[in-house]
């Protein structure tokens, strides 16, 4: 009995235990370049960042207070520069074998702001930040090892953002006191193939859409150069390149891939990332919905970047073949449009908070000019919205006024041998069950799966589908009206009618918000709240109309006596609520088709 209590116990425990780990080494790996705990760079020296090093010049220097060392020497090494910076990694290493071990070992100047880490089993071979507030300067001693090689040069990594960073800036060359002096050493990079970087003078514009340029732009038609609340991309051939510009309102970063059909996924994308008042532009490729791999192949020139008014805006050149990049298009193909922004942190950009905006048809990137269109909303993703209001604002709401209200007028007529209300009612809940029915499955033929982030929505819509389905079903199989179990299936059939009506107002509430189906807030939702309290309003009035004029009845389930109290004009009842009825139908069109218009226009 022990030994069966123990076990499970046992395996409890190593599973907390194994939890506790695996969240510790979570934590670590999120956290680590942030705390400066970077062993894992020890051999290569480059950030696990997800980008590429900066490939202009370096604005950051290396230096070292002698040029020669013996054995057991300290040698002051400084690193600084003209811009601050929040990351670091520093190293000696051989100086004929750049790509060699860490060797000798660094003291702390200030602990508060710089590290010791072990590197090729030596504790303290380099030396890395703590945190990843700005710094001007870092100062750090390093004790030259009894086995040092001849000639020793020092290398730092700068990052002055996340995804803005040197890589391996070569410092000064130390020789053995033995040896002669080594020739000066260059302490920043340039790169003779890198993009050109400048600052835009000002905002980008429409003018030239269509003519020399091709533009896609939302809302429709707006300019950039004097609506701050646009986005805006366009492009334009000059001989063998092309070039793009792009603009948008964003605190974190705005982008544009090119794509072969209308789904994200194996897209040529490029980006413009703001990190603190500073743009990078990088271009990338995404894999499913994966974050984008940014190239190690620099195919952008005459880069330009503006931040201005919280719209970030970007332009670059680009060859219509990229051979050195084959994950780039051939922008002599045709493609469809995605203009997609989010948030950043420390140049690491976040899941877009919005559905991205994409181009109507796809087109030749060198093709002639042309103004494109496009939509925030895929075309299934609006008819699923269009249907389900039409089913719960109109057809249902009205089908359900029939049969709670209408029973007892035109008593002697009939239509296809049934009570006028009862056809009617019958017709209009059997298309709001069609409705429903159609619209329930265009979201899964969109996203051929459930989807995960769509909050309570999909569980509200799905609750309301197999209610909606219920009602008919249960109507097939009712008890005869003077059956004794009749109460059942009218109390059955009114709580699932009412709780589905309910729930589908909540739906529409939660749907609105839906990335695929971003409506305009706050005024569709204030459009809907109308809706709800315009239908409880005039359901109050039919209601104190019905307990106003209504006696206790015969008992028949279709004929109810009416005594009114003001006149004994039966027709007068009839048309108080027909007329009634024609308002709220009205109304509820009218709320109808103003949120209908909105689903058109995103």
């Amino acid at each position: 009995m022990q030994i069966r209590i123990a076990l499970p116990l046992l395996e409890m425990w190593n599973l907390q235990t194994a939890l506790a780990i695996l969240g510790t080494l979570c934590l670590t790996s999120i956290s680590g370049y942030k705390n400066g705990k970077v062993e894992k760079s020890c051999e290569s020296m480059m950030p696990e960042h997800h980008s590429q090093p900066n490939t202009t010049a370096s604005p950051y220097t290396l230096t070292a207070n002698a040029s020669k060392f013996s054995p057991g020497d300290d040698i002051r090494v400084t690193l600084f520069g003209s811009e601050h910076f929040k990351g670091f990694l520093i190293q000696a290493r051989d100086a004929t074998n750049p790509d060699a071990p860490a060797i000798g070992s660094f003291t702390l100047v200030d602990p508060d702001i710089s590290q010791r880490l072990t590197c090729n089993r030596i504790e303290g071979s380099a030396v890395s930040h703590t945190s990843n507030a700005k710094k001007s300067e870092i100062r750090v001693i390093w004790k030259a090892p009894s086995n040092a090689p001849p000639a020793v040069q020092f290398f730092a990594t700068v990052l002055a953002h996340y995804n803005i960073f040197w890589h391996k800036l070569p410092g000064p060359v130390i020789s053995h006191i033995s040896m002669s002096p080594a020739p000066p050493q260059p302490t920043t990079i340039t790169s003779t193939n890198s993009a050109s970087t400048s600052i835009l003078p000002q905002p980008s514009t429409s003018e030239g859409c269509g003519k020399w340029k091709s533009c896609l732009t939302d809302p429709v038609s707006c300019n950039p150069s004097v609506h701050t609340n646009c986005f805006f991309l366009s492009y334009s051939t000059l001989g063998q390149t092309v070039s793009f510009e792009l603009s948008g309102p964003s605190q974190g970063y705005v982008s544009f891939a090119l794509s072969k059909d209308q789904w994200m996924g194996d897209d040529d994308a490029y980006l413009c990332i703001n990190d603190e008042g500073r743009v990078s532009v990088e271009a990338a490729h995404t894999t499913g919905r994966t974050y984008p791999e940014v190239s190690s192949k620099s195919v952008l020139t005459d880069v330009g970047w503006r931040v201005s008014d919280g719209v970030i805006q970007c332009k670059f050149s680009r060859s219509i073949y990229a051979p050195q990049d084959p994950v780039r298009f051939s922008l002599n193909n045709s493609y469809y449009l995605f203009v997609a922004h989010g948030t950043a942190e420390y140049g690491m950009i976040h899941r877009h908070t919005r559905q991205p905006l994409i181009s109507s048809h796809s087109q030749i990137i060198t093709g002639p000019p042309e103004i494109l269109t496009g939509s925030r909303s895929p075309l299934l993703m609006k008819y699923h919205g269009a249907l389900m209001l039409m089913a719960w604002m109109l057809a249902g709401s009205t089908g359900k006024l029939m049969a709670a209200y209408f029973k007892p007028d035109w008593p002697e007529q009939t239509l296809f041998g049934q009570k006028i209300w009862f056809q009617v009612h019958r017709m209009l809940m059997s298309l709001t069950v069609l409705l429903t029915a159609v619209g329930f499955v265009f979201p899964f033929v969109y996203r051929g799966k459930w989807s995960t982030r769509a909050g309570a929505h999909p569980y509200l819509g799905c609750t309301v589908m197999i209610l909606a389905f219920c009602q008919p079903v249960m109507a097939a199989f009712r008890p005869a009206p003077d059956s004794s179990r009749r109460w059942i299936f009218n109390w059955m059939h009114w709580g699932a009618g009412n709780a589905a009506e309910i729930i589908a107002v909540l739906s529409m509430f939660f749907g609105m918000r839906q990335q695929s189906l971003l409506l305009p807030y706050p005024w569709t939702t204030g459009v809907l709240s109308a809706f709800v309290v315009w239908t409880i309003v005039l359901k109050l009035v039919l209601k104190l109309h019905k307990h106003g004029i209504v006696r206790k009845g015969s008992g028949k389930e279709d004929e109810i006596p009416v005594l009114s109290n003001f006149s004994e004009d039966v027709n007068w009842d009839t048309k108080f609520r027909v007329a009634v009825l024609a308002v709220l139908v009205l109304g509820n069109s009218a709320f109808c088709i103003s949120l209908l218009a909105s689903i058109g226009d995103i």
